[in-house]
């Protein structure tokens, strides 16, 4: 089975808390996740073309890559329930759909707070981390 790679900010404390909200809705672990400050974060980034200071989630699928609301819709997807149609928001334009994504973004630490180091997942769920 081909898998997606999901690169999340490993030190934002709600990046981490929407892996662990992807893993529990991903039953046949289709996502794999890194964190942009690892190496095999920054080894993507890369290969990819991606700024090395970016500001969103990244979707790797297919060789494709899909940044903020873009990439966060593709992610939904793939989840179970109903979370899979929040699909139809890729109908609004981008700019609408990128600028909520931005504002939330930029605050994420403000209002989300932030770890000192990047998550180390449990036992359970290392597989799913490169």
């Amino acid at each position: 089975m081909t898998r997606a790679i999901i690169l999340f900010d490993g030190i934002c404390n709600l990046c981490n808390h929407s892996v662990q909200f992807i893993i529990k809705r991903d039953p046949t672990a289709y996502f794999q996740f890194a964190s942009l400050q690892s190496d095999v974060g920054v080894s993507l980034r890369e290969t990819y073309g991606l700024p090395t200071r970016i500001d969103s989630v990244v979707l790797i699928e297919n060789n494709k890559v899909f940044v903020k609301s873009n990439a966060a819709l593709h992610i939904c997807k793939h989840l179970k329930g109903m979370w899979k149609l929040l699909f139809v928001l890729k109908l609004l334009p981008p700019f609408i759909r990128d600028g909520l994504y931005e504002v939330v973004a930029k605050n994420r630490y403000k209002w989300f707070g932030k770890r000192d180091q990047c998550m180390l997942p449990d036992q359970n769920r290392k597989d799913r981390f490169l």
